[in-house]
């Protein structure tokens, strides 16, 4: 296999950990908190909608709609 193979393989195995690893601290962000807040939070951490959608349980147009308001909340502070 050469090196380029090896590299690829590699860092497609690396992501796939660093994947898990935000879903798993995901599931924990604000479990005591309702979705919209958790939402929030995810957004705010930089999460992208399908992995906030994916950790929530519902899908990515919801989220969108949950954290539409923290754009426009953003630029008035």
């Amino acid at each position: 296999m050469p090196q380029t193979d090896r590299v690829e393989v590699l860092l497609e195995k690396l992501n796939d950990k660093i994947e898990t690893l935000i879903r798993v601290v995901g599931i924990q962000v604000g479990a005591d908190k309702s979705t919209t807040e958790r939402a929030r939070l995810l957004k705010m951490a930089g999460v992208d909608n399908q992995t906030i959608a994916d950790i929530l349980n519902t899908s990515p147009g919801t989220i969108r709609t949950l954290t539409a308001n923290l754009r426009s909340r953003g630029g008035r502070h």
